[in-house]
């Protein structure tokens, strides 16, 4: 349906009155909210992330944190509420500072501020931070506060972390040194509690375990022949009367123990050293013998049978003292190859708990050298952080007092309240013409009915009709220039000042 231009014409004229009145009211409310807002003042400060002056290569920081994460970390950290209450309340940022609550002054510090980091893969990464106030040196004071906050808190963050990874391998190092005492003292103790059964004394043991074998043989053979010895001249004895031969008869009972001694120091030799108590010994009563044979020879021919009786009485005594001896002297050794034998058998076991405690006590050392090697890093780690040689963050530019204001931007809030007011009125207009349902044009009963009119006639006004019409627009248009700038005005000084509600609308558009 195409209805003439001078149709809608007609009908803007007639709804003109109204339309003008939403476009007055906005407008007027954007032009007095854009003129009534006090000027703001915006400052600025920038800061960069500074590499570290001593190469990672050389000293490896113990603050591992990429910058953009740790500039977004300090920036949770200076937008808490405890920071922005406290420079709120220090340079009374906000008119009626008592007034407010805690929240407000909160929401309003974080919507006055604005802060921006940008960076990249080969890119210095940056941060800057304004703050909107209505006076230029509060702004300023502000934003100095805020680099203030964001330098101490980039400081004391990478301080604590090198103190408290220094203190980590402090402590670990303490634990691991208190460990190794701990194990070496138990390998002491079990080495003193098995000091016979130790795996590093086993070849002696074997070979001394040999040794003895070996003489429990030759003992046993020496006991056999001494017992021989004993039961033939027994025999002889008993036989002829006489020990035996003219040679055997004239050894005395010192020779015979001279021999027997000089058999023992054989035998001793093959055990001990020249210097053994034992050899000693011998050698000493050997040599007593020798000097009590050579001062007392017998004499040729002399000997009765009482006296070969008496010879063959003292040789049984030595012999059987001698067989004592000897079987003491197997038992003892016996009873050392036992000992051994057991210390042999336990030395297996024994060198599997040593293998597992020396096993445990080498891992704490290992353990323990990296730990010092970590705990040197991390010395030196935080005398690069007190010294302030590895990355920080530092001020490029601080924040100046602002001599020019830098808002509201009035011509834009005028301009978005006129177009406002011009899109209602449109709106306005067109909401009327879609909820109309009435026959006002030929073309509307064509399409409506779907019949042709065979001819239009027009209602034709008269001269009074006309200038009654019109004078009625010209009132009702005359009286919405007039009455709008005169409600807005009533409203302004009477009821809410338009800027509080101009505030509104803008805050909730985002735009506040």
């Amino acid at each position: 349906m195409n209805l003439p231009l001078r149709f809608y014409w007609s009908l803007l004229m007639r709804r003109m009155p109204a339309m003008m009145a939403l476009f007055l009211v906005c407008s007027g409310l954007a032009v007095v909210t854009a003129f009534q807002l006090p000027p703001t003042f915006e400052s600025t400060a920038r800061l960069q992330v500074d590499p570290p002056q001593i190469p990672d290569e050389m000293v490896v920081s113990m603050v591992q944190t990429e910058a953009a994460e740790q500039l977004q970390l300090i920036q949770e950290q200076l937008m808490t509420r405890a920071n922005l209450v406290e420079i709120a309340q220090k340079y009374q940022v906000f008119d009626n500072m008592s007034a407010l609550t805690p929240d407000r002054v909160v929401q309003g510090m974080r919507d006055s501020t604005r802060i921006f980091r940008s960076g990249g893969r080969g890119q210095a990464t940056l941060m800057s931070l304004t703050f909107e106030a209505s006076d230029g040196q509060t702004a300023a004071n502000v934003v100095n506060d805020y680099v203030t906050l964001v330098l101490e808190a980039n400081s004391s963050f990478r301080r604590e972390r090198a103190e408290n990874t220094l203190s980590f391998f402090e402590q670990e190092s303490e634990r691991l040194a208190a460990e190794i005492d701990t194990q070496s003292n138990r390998i002491i103790e079990f080495k003193n509690q098995n000091v016979n059964a130790l795996p590093d004394d086993l070849l002696y043991r074997q070979d001394r375990q040999s040794t003895l074998q070996e003489r429990v043989g030759r003992l046993e053979q020496d006991r056999a022949a001494i017992v021989g010895q004993r039961s033939e001249m027994i025999a002889v004895f008993e036989a002829t009367g006489r020990l035996g031969n003219d040679t055997r008869r004239t050894l005395s009972p010192e020779e015979l123990r001279v021999q027997e001694l000089d058999v023992q120091l054989a035998e001793a030799l093959t055990i001990y050293s020249e210097s053994n108590p034992r050899v000693i010994q011998l050698r000493g009563q050997i040599a007593q013998l020798e000097r009590s044979i050579a001062g007392a020879q017998p004499r040729e021919g002399e000997g009765t049978e009482d006296t070969e009786l008496s010879f063959l009485d003292i040789t049984l005594a030595e012999m059987d003292q001698r067989i004592e001896q000897i079987d003491l002297e197997i038992t003892r050794v016996n009873d050392e190859l036992e000992r051994l034998s057991l210390a042999i058998a336990a030395t297996a076991t024994n060198s599997i708990t040593l293998e597992r405690l020396d096993r445990d006590l080498q891992s704490a050392r290992a353990r323990y050298n990296t730990v010092l090697e970590n705990l040197n890093q991390a010395r030196m780690a935080e005398r690069i952080e007190i010294n302030a040689q590895g990355q920080r963050i530092s001020l490029i530019e601080g924040a100046s007092v602002p001599q020019e204001p830098s808002g509201p931007p009035r011509k834009r809030i005028a301009a978005m309240g006129a177009a406002i007011g011009m899109g209602l009125a449109l709106a306005y207009f067109v909401l009327l013409e879609i909820l109309n349902q009435k026959v006002r044009h030929p073309a509307e009963l064509q399409a409506r009915f779907q019949i042709m009119p065979i001819g239009v006639i027009p209602y034709l006004d008269s001269r009074a009709e006309r200038w009654r019409r019109r004078s009625v627009q010209l009132a009702v248009l005359a009286a919405v220039i007039v009455g709008v700038p005169a409600a807005l005005y009533y409203v302004h000084t009477e009821l809410v000042p338009l800027e509080i509600i101009a505030n509104r609308v803008l805050a909730q558009l985002g735009l506040a």
